[in-house]
């Protein structure tokens, strides 16, 4: 079982910045990729960044330029700095990871998510 928790999550003014921060319980170098999605109310969950075991990051397009997600091998945390905060960023974030188990001799992947943070910009 791998636990993840989020933090950084609250109210921000339009144009204001957050950093939101995933730890995870186990080492993030074990892990195939780590991802932060968000879920505003009466939509569907999306995915906002995400960054691999070899540091590639890919944003959904909406973020391009803003947000920038990052890692900290040593702290077994990734970040996510939200800069430019618009007030459509509004929604839960969550924290994802993709894990590769072995068991009985196969491997196999599972994903794991934090309970969310809240992020709420104000106009």
């Amino acid at each position: 079982q791998v636990q993840l928790v989020e933090s950084g999550g609250g109210l921000v003014q339009a144009g204001g910045s957050l950093r939101l921060s995933c730890a995870a319980s186990i080492s993030i170098r074990s892990i195939n990729a780590m991802r932060w999605y968000h879920q505003a109310p009466g939509k569907q969950r999306e995915l906002v960044a995400a960054i691999t075991a070899g540091s590639t990051t890919n944003y959904a397009n909406s973020v391009k330029g803003r947000f920038t997600i990052s890692r900290d091998n040593a702290k077994n945390t990734v970040y996510l700095q939200m800069n430019s905060l618009k007030p459509e960023d509004t929604a839960v974030y969550y924290c994802n990871a993709e894990v590769t188990h072995y068991s009985g001799a196969v491997y196999y992947t599972k994903d794991y998510w934090g309970q969310g943070t809240q992020v709420t910009v104000s106009s």
